[in-house]
């Protein structure tokens, strides 16, 4: 189980592959193995990196008041613990955050990146949607969180043809599961994420991709990020939910390959 410090706490992490480094940074539930689709295309070409983010996973259950900007600090310190000094970043939701507190913050340590089913900042309908998983969790526990969480994440004509798969997944989910209050504090952080003023600076070559029946992270906050950020490029696809990753990974990793390798240094 390798593991290694960044200071405060231990990260678990995994490098596949040679070359060029890939960071590949998860949502909300913050496990490396969310990536499972994209490791092995991927691997063939560049250096692929992966991680469980504080709180979660195999990673230190810190209990401290999370924000978008914390777990981008832990990216950082990541790279520097592994002596990556600059890489590609591809980020799925609270990943796709994280990569604009990077434009921003560190673009020295960037490449280009990657922004998949991300959004801008909270608006009435992702706060209700994350009031109601946080009363969730509280009320009637990690079980049945999960649970809600899966038929928000996926399609339903997926989640009909995956179902026993998807229970496997939640069960491993179970059994990993942090304590409800880290899980309530990170999802504080991400409604109170916002750095839409900020975008108009980004440099860093983006590409922004989505799909259009995503209801955690409708499409308008991608065609915000889209519009936002200087030159960014975008990809929608028609279906595939919030975790088209997943859903449509062979589309995906077609779409995001030959632009990691355009913007790749010689």
């Amino acid at each position: 189980m390798p593991r290694v410090s960044i200071g405060d706490c231990h990260l678990y992490y995994e490098r596949h592959g040679g070359g060029f480094p890939v960071l590949f940074v998860s949502g909300l539930n913050g496990a490396a193995g969310y990536w499972r689709d994209q490791v092995a295309g991927f691997a063939k070409r560049f250096e692929v990196v992966l991680h469980d983010h504080r709180g979660v996973g195999q990673s230190d259950h810190s209990r401290i008041s999370y924000t978008v900007e914390r777990l981008a600090d832990d990216v950082v310190r990541l790279m520097d613990a592994l002596a990556i000094d600059r890489a590609h970043l591809v980020g799925h939701s609270t990943g796709g955050a994280i990569a604009q507190v990077l434009a921003l913050e560190h673009p020295e340590r960037l490449a280009s990146m990657v922004v998949a089913a991300s959004w801008t900042k909270a608006d009435a309908y992702f706060r209700r949607l994350f009031a109601l998983r946080k009363e969730i969790l509280a009320r009637l526990g990690p079980p049945t969180y999960l649970q809600a969480a899966t038929l928000l994440l996926y399609p339903s004509f997926w989640i009909a043809r995956n179902n026993e798969k998807l229970r496997q997944l939640e069960a491993q989910a179970l059994a990993t599961f942090p304590p409800p209050e880290i899980v309530m504090s990170r999802i504080d952080a991400i409604l109170a994420f916002d750095r839409t003023s900020e975008l108009a600076r980004i440099r860093t070559p983006a590409l922004i991709v989505a799909a259009q029946d995503d209801i955690v992270t409708p499409a308008y906050f991608s065609e915000e990020l889209a519009r936002l950020i200087p030159g960014a490029e975008a990809k929608f696809f028609a279906q595939g939910g919030h975790c088209f990753t997943q859903v449509m990974a062979r589309e995906f990793n077609q779409a995001v390959l030959p632009f990691l390798e355009a913007h790749t240094p010689s």
